[in-house]
């Protein structure tokens, strides 16, 4: 059966082929026949009750420098769609919010990844404070006495912002550390939401652990290792990727958050787990699919696209005749 699918992402040209988990989803598509469309999401428009997008025909090929193609663009009615991928990464700004918001208008006739509704309703790190036990301890607020307090009972603590994305400012700061004030006034001005602040967890060192579920299903994960006199474990500021296998505390939390995973529409999913808790789920952009995919010898793009059409046939059969 092949379905008309288009990728809701930032520019295909600037990608990592050899890292990047929307081109692999978008390889799997062409590989099972499908039709290939790529759109920006400033591409994105509502008029008259329908929203559309000018968006190009895509084909892909796992060749550094000349990896992709695009046909002639052309506007199409995303309700004629089978699917969209909502694939751009953050930050959850209102632009983000927006186009949940315009997405809304055509799922689940067209199938959304992940479901925009509760991709707006799960930021990463807001989500996760909804399943008791699992968190390290935490405390968002914008109050600095409350935040004084906290650091005092934790002494070691983290602190970045709500809506970050990709380790951007993240800091650690320990007891001594007399920065405190400061970044907070940073942020203030940089930010009107809320900070978070969680106690440090020092197993950091050891890895901060990305485990992927599809349809609330965990299937397989890595390990990040964080550079030497680095805080933070995000590929792109020099974390290391490692093989791992998930412990029975990781089991236990992804079997805790997969039904409220499977009954959103929160398709693909990657949540984040350092020393036995959990500090993120990832339901706008997750990535981690190809660094699984060559440790593990498995291809978890393939499940996905599993997910996505029984998903798309079951919508599909319970609509009226």
């Amino acid at each position: 059966m092949s379905l008309a699918v288009a990728i809701q992402m930032d520019p295909v040209e600037a990608i990592n082929i050899d890292a990047d988990s929307s081109f692999v989803l978008g390889l799997e598509a062409l590989k099972r026949g499908h039709a290939l469309f790529h759109y920006l999401p400033r591409q994105l428009v509502f008029r008259d009750g329908r929203v559309h997008a000018r968006m190009r025909p895509l084909t892909l090929k796992r060749e550094r420098g000349n990896h992709f193609s695009f046909g002639a663009p052309q506007v199409i009615d995303l309700a004629t769609l089978d699917i969209v991928l909502m694939r751009q990464d953050p930050p959850f700004d209102m632009a983000y919010i927006t186009a949940t918001h315009l997405l809304e208008h055509v799922h689940p006739a067209t199938l959304v990844v992940n479901d925009p509704v509760h991709v707006r309703n799960a930021p990463e790190k807001l989500f996760v404070t909804h399943f008791e036990g699992l968190m390290p301890p935490t405390l968002i607020t914008s109050d600095p006495l409350e935040i004084a307090d906290f650091r005092k009972a934790q002494r070691d603590i983290i602190v970045k912002p709500l809506y970050g994305n990709g380790g951007a400012g993240v800091f650690h700061l320990r007891p001594e550390d007399e920065n405190l004030n400061a970044l907070l006034e940073l942020f203030t001005q940089l930010f009107r939401e809320p900070v978070i602040v969680q106690r440090y967890l020092p197993e950091v060192r050891q890895g901060d652990k990305r485990v992927i579920l599809v349809d609330g299903v965990a299937m397989g994960a890595i390990n990040r290792v964080p550079a030497a006199g680095e805080a933070r474990s995000n590929m792109h500021v020099g974390g290391r990727a490692e093989k791992a296998s998930l412990t029975p505390r990781e089991r236990e939390i992804c079997e805790a958050i997969g039904p409220a995973l499977k009954e959103r529409g929160l398709i693909f999913v990657g949540i984040d787990v350092i020393g036995g808790y959990l500090t993120e789920i990832n339901v706008t952009s997750p990535t981690g699919l190809q660094e699984i995919n060559r440790f593990d010898g498995v291809t978890l793009e393939a499940d996905i696209w599993d997910a996505i059409e029984a998903r798309r046939a079951a919508t599909a059969r319970a609509r009226p005749a």
